[in-house]
């Protein structure tokens, strides 16, 4: 199978469809898949609805495409550092579906190993336990959490080979594993692509066979937050 694309948009041609479930990795600003998530701008595929830790900040990443109005969903971790983020929310404009962090990597994980769902102590006794399932193990309280398959997963790696292969360059990696496992179909876009068999096989994160298609390109690499000591 022919994995490597020539760009982002070639790569997401036939895979967008209004309405559609996209796992996104990153963390902030930190391993987005940024050159897929503007082809998707882009194309403007709307109603989406995107299972990510956060929506980058309102110029960039997600964020784009919370001002484009685009998404209709949100299925996250954490609101701040994105006023667009904010401001829909509580304006009513944007559904949101809070997930603790751990448990939001456990969903999309579970989801890309075929469980369907889980039973975890966090959100116990939260608004992110209404109306779910509650089952008492060991006499402690545990609520079901659902498996996430989504229909797509976007992600964003250091290396790959080109079978797929992937390798993630430090926190980078956050999101990524879990999210490119669970969608239907896979798209990484990765700053380096090696020929077949280059890479230790001890050192490759995610194996080929969650990944179907691959590009390779520049990247932004913004900072989120810079803090610098005084002079």
């Amino acid at each position: 199978m022919k994995k490597i694309y020539p760009d982002a948009a070639a790569a997401l041609d036939g895979l967008l469809s209004d309405g559609m479930l996209i796992a996104a990795g990153g963390f902030g600003l930190c391993g987005i898949p940024e050159l897929l998530i503007a082809a998707i701008r882009d194309a403007g595929t709307k109603d989406l609805t995107f299972a990510s830790n956060n929506a980058g900040v309102d110029d960039f990443g997600l964020g784009q495409l919370l001002q484009t109005r685009q998404v209709k969903k949100m299925i996250s971790s954490y609101v701040g550092e994105n006023a667009e983020f904010m401001r829909q929310y509580l304006s009513g404009e944007l559904e949101l579906e809070f997930a603790p962090q751990g448990t939001l990597a456990e969903r999309m994980r579970a989801g890309g190993s075929g469980i369907p769902g889980f039973y975890t102590k966090t959100g116990v006794g939260t608004k992110v336990a209404e109306g779910k399932e509650e089952k008492v193990f060991d006499g402690e309280t545990y609520i079901l959490e659902r498996g996430i398959v989504a229909d797509l997963s976007i992600v964003k790696a250091w290396k790959a080979d080109e079978t797929g292969n992937l390798v993630f360059r430090k926190t980078a990696r956050n999101f990524n594993p879990p999210a490119a496992m669970c969608g239907r179909i896979c798209v990484a876009e990765v700053e380096e692509i090696v020929p077949a068999g280059s890479l230790d096989p001890d050192h490759i994160h995610l194996p080929g066979i969650y990944v179907h298609r691959l590009i390779r390109g520049e990247h932004e690499k913004r900072i989120e937050q810079r803090t610098i000591r005084e002079a």
